[in-house]
Formats: C-alpha cells, sequence, structure tokens
C-alpha cells in the first residue's frame, strides 16, 4: 500500500502562483513514476505533470509547459508542482498520483495505481 498526502493549493488571483506538495509513504519501492491530475467541474481528468522517478525527467501537458515546475526532493518521497502565471482556467481540483509506467504513457491517469486526495486550485480573474 502507498499513502499520497497532499497539501498547498488555494485561491489567488490571475498571474500569482500556488505551489502543490504531496508526500508519499509505504510500499513505493516499485514505482517509477509521480504525477499531478486536475479534473475541472463538468471536465474530465487530465494530466498535467508527471516526472520520472528514477532520474527526475519531469513531463508537462501543453497546456502548462513553462509556466509549471514538476520537482522531488533528494528522499525522493515529496513531490512539488510550482505552478506561476496562473489563469482561470487552471481552477481545478488537483489530484497527485505514483505508480508504474514509462515516459510515452506518462499522462494516462490509468497507469497511477495511487492518487491523494486532491486539492482545490481556484483562480479568479
Amino acid at each position: 500500500q502507498v499513502q499520497l498526502v497532499e497539501s498547498g493549493g488555494g485561491s489567488v488571483q490571475a498571474g500569482g502562483s500556488l505551489r502543490l506538495n504531496c508526500t508519499a509513504s509505504g510500499n513505493t519501492g516499485r514505482m517509477n513514476f509521480m504525477g499531478y491530475f486536475r479534473q475541472a467541474p463538468g471536465k474530465e481528468r487530465e494530466a498535467v505533470a508527471a516526472l520520472y522517478i528514477g532520474d527526475s525527467t519531469p513531463y508537462y501537458a501543453a497546456s502548462v509547459k513553462g509556466r509549471f515546475t514538476i520537482s522531488l526532493d533528494n528522499a525522493k518521497t515529496t513531490l512539488y508542482l510550482q505552478m506561476n502565471s496562473l489563469q482561470p482556467e487552471d481552477t481545478a481540483m488537483y489530484y497527485c498520483a505514483i505508480g508504474r509506467t514509462w515516459g510515452a504513457r506518462w499522462s494516462e491517469s490509468r497507469q497511477y495505481d495511487y492518487w491523494g486526495q486532491g486539492t482545490q486550485v481556484t483562480i479568479s480573474s
């Protein structure tokens, strides 16, 4: 079993910044990807960014590339998502996830086995 505890998020105005944190515990040994997905009301869950735990190679959705930065602490237990230049369309519930997959499938939610409880991000115009 793996547990993911999320923190961060909140409400800011457009152009502002937020940072999401996700700490993993438990049997994470066979997992090799951690990432964030988001879901806005009435929309499907979409991939935001992920990171290959082995060498911290990042992957980004086109909509956030250049604005968001995903990173992992040295202990490889806490994932960070630094979100800059936030826009109202970034408003969503953000979920941390961990799983075992490979680069070509990083954005497929079904590749992730465990999920955090979610944290709300609200951007006002």
